[in-house]
């Protein structure tokens, strides 16, 4: 077993943490709110830390799960970060969805350390982190990657490098400009639906079966039928996604039109006061406009 350093507890980082203490690893956590890390060792036991370098201190792996670029270079390198107190030879693990650019920036601050790095965002939302069975898109060295793997495979249904460093960043992209899509058109799918006078359960259960059916549809419906997106994965961190989808388009010449589109979508989900809903509230916009 190893000595395991989780950064964030947040709807993610909170049950994949869990999941490593449950499968014997010796585990410390840090969360920017120090109460939330109270609550996980009440829960599961091991260890809190005051700062990310005192929880990174002496670990063979140090795993992160936090919001955005600025959160991660503060875990990473802000005032007492994780990456100086990094033994040589241990290993950093990212999977928070964040730029390319800061990707390059912690894998240089790292390998300068000695320390590995492996970039490996996660999909599957908070039900995905609850039952560990997450979809992880990793990049990074071949030989860091094979020492991380068996600590990540403790919480994930598909574990996969997809080549160097910035592989994992892009595969999660695909992965946000796929749902964006498939949300949209649900959603759209589910309104006409209860325009038309049908029930949208009775629908479901036949077109589940054929071309139609996805993750999305077998694990919303019922809630977007029911008007309930207070779980999952927030819009604002989806916008954030969706931002970097688009920033890369730019810079690589893809054209990303319904991407383009769904984002503005979802900055009217925010005008809402809808910021923290689940993403599939797309349906609370074209319920709002009638």
């Amino acid at each position: 077993m190893a000595k395991v350093a989780f950064l964030g507890l947040g709807v993610m980082g909170y049950p994949m943490a869990g999941h490593l203490k449950a499968a014997g690893h010796e585990v410390t956590v840090y969360n920017r709110t120090a109460a939330k890390a109270g609550a996980w060792t009440a829960q599961h036991g091991g260890a809190s830390a005051a700062t990310p370098a005192e929880a990174a201190a002496g670990q063979d792996f140090v795993m992160a799960c936090v919001g955005n670029d600025d959160d991660l270079r503060a875990v990473c390198i802000g005032a007492d970060g994780a990456i100086p107190a990094m033994a040589e030879g241990s290993v950093f693990v990212d999977h928070t969805t964040v730029s390319a650019k800061v990707t390059r920036v912690m894998y240089a601050a790292a390998a300068d350390r000695g320390v590995g790095f492996v970039v490996a965002p996660v999909s599957g939302g908070q039900a995905g982190a609850d039952n560990a069975q997450l979809g992880i898109m990793c990049g990074g060295d071949q030989a860091v990657y094979d020492r991380a793997e068996p600590i990540m495979e403790v919480y994930a249904k598909a574990c996969r490098r997809l080549g160097d460093s910035g592989s994992g960043q892009l595969t999660k992209m695909v992965n946000q400009i796929c749902i964006a899509g498939i949300v949209q058109g649900l959603s759209e799918g589910l309104h006409f639906a209860e325009k038309a006078g049908l029930d949208i359960r009775d629908v479901v259960d036949v077109i589940s079966q054929g071309a139609a059916g996805s993750w999305q549809m077998s694990n919303r419906y019922e809630t977007m039928a029911d008007d309930k997106y207070d779980f999952g994965f927030a819009v604002d961190w989806m916008r954030k996604d969706l931002s970097i989808c688009l920033q890369t388009a730019d810079e690589n010449g893809t054209s990303l039109p319904v991407v383009a589109l769904v984002d503005q979508f979802y900055k009217d989900v925010q005008k809402l006061g809808g910021g923290r809903w689940d993403t599939s509230s797309l349906i609370k916009r074209l319920r709002h406009a009638g």
